[in-house]
């Protein structure tokens, strides 16, 4: 995607504050280059802008959450400091309750979907414009209702209120999106230079009983391949070595693109029916991922978001020889018992995913796997919920979280019998991973001793070297405060060290692998954004330390 800017005599000046996962990042840069190729400001102070934007997430309640005590937070310091500033709220949030925010939020001038990142310059000039104007027309009553006061203090009896003076808000919001990015859209990345996510598709077929997306994002529609090709050469003559290709569901890339293509190929058998009867050069998430590693330089292809229900045995082929694809997949699984796979409309029963699961490891050797669970859903029972913690001691996942179910408004579990308490979600997750830490000790133990290529991050901090931790509400808690460990290594927390990330680790969601800073004697330092080959020499509960060979 290109980015341009263009300059105005007095440019109006934006913040952005954008919440959520890799997909909604990627719009809040939409957002962010279409502004600047207008002349439009971006700013970090917040305090100071003429209008601030709020990306936000809905997905779960914590996610409501975050995002509507950010609003009022953007709002509170519009009061103290800025009140002339204007307050747009996008994303997710308003695309889900598109009718209800403008009354439960009197504070937002705009309200903007899904489908408008693009046009954000117009919203903003727009809604500063109505901003300012009612603004005015505030001070104006305040003014006329102080000379009112005063002529009437003899009349103290009577109550002086005049009508406040607000301006409806703006609301930009199509009931059903349809809108999906392409190479020539603007865009001002957010991510260090070193990796991106690219979009590759935006919306979701599924009828996972307690997902919402496919309310808030639309059907799946695919980019074309050749628009995505384009971004990534671009990408990579900017510098960048890590291509995160994202989506609701990255397997089912290509097949909306089908002629007279039908929605209706969910589950494993369907899909893969419908995959053999495409026809030659078709464009599938194998052909695009084939022409991405043929592209030229030394980067990595990281695969994103896939489905269960949508692996093939060409997809796990194609990965095994594309050397430039990460040895690593991320594949929510969400729970393994009939009984929950069933309730929660996932498509897969348990013993597809166990022979999946075989079959990507006997396909792909040393390769790693992420996934999610959830813990709490409706109608789970101890039996069940035994069930999942024997899997995932059994299949030794490299990389796992866990969420606490949310029941949520307009899903269908939403309104299942079987409830449970918060107390029994939270003690089942901590049992879960309690589980799978025995499991990551394991696995990061396997790793000593051998020598691995790494993408350096930059410096670690001293918050990263105290912590080595990392929570995200999308991901599940993946790291824990493994002070201890650290310690034994040396005084890791005494040195400085370089912070790099392997095939097994995808950005801000998994571990890190800590390196020594080398004397100037002992050769050049790689620099951030570098590959490199380190020796792994020790391990904390979920990150590795290694030395330069």
């Amino acid at each position: 995607m290109k980015q341009q800017q263009k300059r105005h005599t007095k440019p109006h000046r934006v913040g952005m504050i954008s919440l959520g996962c890799a997909k909604n990042l990627v719009d809040a840069e939409i957002m962010l280059g279409s502004l600047l190729k207008e002349g439009i400001e971006i700013t970090n102070d917040v305090a100071q802008a003429d209008a601030v934007i709020v990306n936000t997430c809905s997905f779960i309640d914590a996610a409501q959450e975050e995002s509507v005590d950010t609003i009022l937070e953007s709002a509170e310091v519009r009061e103290a400091k800025n009140r002339g500033q204007a307050l747009i709220v996008s994303g997710c949030l308003p695309q889900r309750f598109r009718d209800e925010l403008p009354k439960l939020l009197p504070e937002v001038d705009a309200f903007m979907g899904i489908d408008q990142v693009a046009d954000a310059p117009r919203i903003v000039e727009e809604t500063i414009a109505r901003r300012r104007a009612n603004h005015q027309a505030r001070r104006q009553a305040s003014s006329d209702r102080g000379q009112e006061i005063k002529t009437r203090l003899a009349e103290a009896e009577r109550s002086v209120n005049p009508t406040p003076v607000h301006q409806a808000p703006l609301i930009e919001v199509n009931l059903r999106p349809n809108y999906i990015p392409d190479y020539g859209t603007a865009r001002f990345r957010l991510t260090p230079k070193h990796f991106a996510y690219v979009k590759i598709a935006e919306g979701c077929n599924h009828p996972c009983s307690f997902c919402i997306i496919p309310r808030m994002r639309g059907s799946h529609r695919s980019r074309q391949q050749a628009d995505v090709v384009a971004e990534a050469k671009a990408l990579i003559a900017e510098g960048v070595k890590e291509l995160n290709l994202i989506s609701q569901d990255s397997t089912y890339y290509g097949l909306d693109l089908r002629t007279n293509h039908s929605r209706a190929i969910a589950g494993p058998e369907k899909f893969n029916a419908a995959v053999n009867a495409l026809p030659a050069g078709a464009t599938t998430i194998c052909s695009l991922v084939q022409e991405l590693n043929a592209l030229e330089g030394d980067f990595w292809v990281r695969l994103l978001y896939t489905h269960p229900a949508h692996w093939t045995d060409e997809l796990i082929q194609t990965i095994a020889e594309c050397p430039k694809v990460a040895r690593y997949v991320d594949i929510p699984l969400q729970h393994i018992h009939e009984n929950m796979l069933e309730r929660m409309r996932r498509e897969t029963s348990q013993q597809h995913i166990v022979d999946l699961i075989r079959r990507i490891r006997a396909g792909v050797p040393d390769i790693a796997l992420r996934t999610t669970f959830i813990v709490g859903f409706p109608g789970e029972t101890e039996e069940y919920f035994e069930t999942l913690l024997d899997f995932v001691r059994e299949t030794r996942f490299e990389r796992l979280g866990v969420f606490t179910y949310s029941q949520e408004e307009g899903t269908r579990a939403g309104k299942m019998a079987g409830q449970l308490p918060e107390k029994v979600k939270q003690r089942r997750r901590e049992l879960a991973m309690a589980a799978q830490h025995d499991v990551a000790v394991a696995v990061a133990e396997s790793f000593v001793g051998r020598t691995l290529k790494v993408l350096v991050e930059g410096e670690a901090s001293a918050r990263q070297l105290k912590e080595a931790k990392v929570s995200s509400w999308e991901h599940g808690l993946l790291r824990q405060a493994v002070n201890s460990g650290l310690n034994k290594l040396n005084g890791l927390n005494e040195k400085k060290y370089l912070v790099a990330r392997g095939e097994a680790d995808a950005p801000d969601i998994d571990g890190r692998i800590y390196l020594k800073v080398q004397s100037p004697a002992q050769g050049r330092r790689p620099q951030t954004g570098e590959f490199t080959q380190v020796r792994i020499i020790g391990h904390t509960d979920y990150d590795l330390v290694g030395d330069l060979e």
